[in-house]
């Protein structure tokens, strides 16, 4: 995949299996053809309504963690478009399928969620910025290349058109890239022109390749 910057592809070499054990997951694919239950994609909605909060919070860390105004001003931006965007797709599905934004508000957060979301936050709490950029960086990017892939293959009259239009849209491909930008200079401003000769590298790659893993996990949570 490229137009994420190069931190993202070369992390998302070394995650090997784990990256397509969550983009190509059975989930995925069952958007993609159609096949997927509607009552399993209810159950996956609700589950990442709730994660998107906390994802909302860890993104708002950034803003502490973050070593310039411009760094802040992008974590800010992404905030945003979490907030106020993409948690819109959810409330609009779940609220034509009977489920009211109470419901999702109140929902029980599934231990698969408790497990990433708090992961992502620990690496903010006790790490650097890097730690955290580098533990946000698969869920969305991971969701960028999944959308724009989907809406290359997807079968005619899938019903998941909305939620793959989403992902694929402009707006979130422009998310995308801004978030691989400062990935990319985050980087550069902290460990050089020759990141991955150091053993920081090893660390921050084992960071995004954990929550990789916990990103396919998460697909599990849409049970039929």
């Amino acid at each position: 995949m490229t137009g994420y910057g190069r931190c993202f592809a070369a992390w998302r070499d070394d995650a090997g299996a784990a990256w397509d054990d969550y983009v190509r997951h059975d989930f995925v694919q069952g958007m993609a053809d159609g096949t997927l239950p509607r009552q399993a994609f209810l159950a996956y909605l609700v589950q990442d309504y709730r994660f998107l909060i906390h994802f909302s919070r860890a993104w708002a860390l950034g803003v502490v963690k973050a070593g310039t105004l411009a760094e802040m001003r992008a974590c800010v931006a992404t905030v945003d478009a979490l907030l106020n965007h993409e948690t819109s797709l959810h409330v609009r599905v779940c609220g034509d399928a009977g489920i009211t934004a109470e419901a999702l508000e109140a929902a029980e957060e599934a231990p698969e969620n408790l497990a990433y979301t708090r992961y992502v936050l620990e690496a903010g709490y006790s790490g650097d910025f890097l730690d955290l950029l580098a533990a946000l960086a698969p869920c969305v990017l991971g969701y960028g290349e999944i959308g724009a892939r989907l809406a290359r293959e997807a079968a005619p009259g899938t019903p998941y058109a909305d939620w793959i239009a989403t992902y694929a849209g402009e707006d979130y491909q422009r998310t995308c890239r801004s978030v691989g930008a400062l990935l990319d200079a985050a980087v550069a401003g902290r460990l050089g022109d020759a990141p991955t000769l150091l053993p920081r590298w090893g660390e921050l790659s084992a960071r995004f390749r954990t929550a990789t893993r916990l990103e396919a996990a998460f697909w599990g949570l849409g049970r039929a």
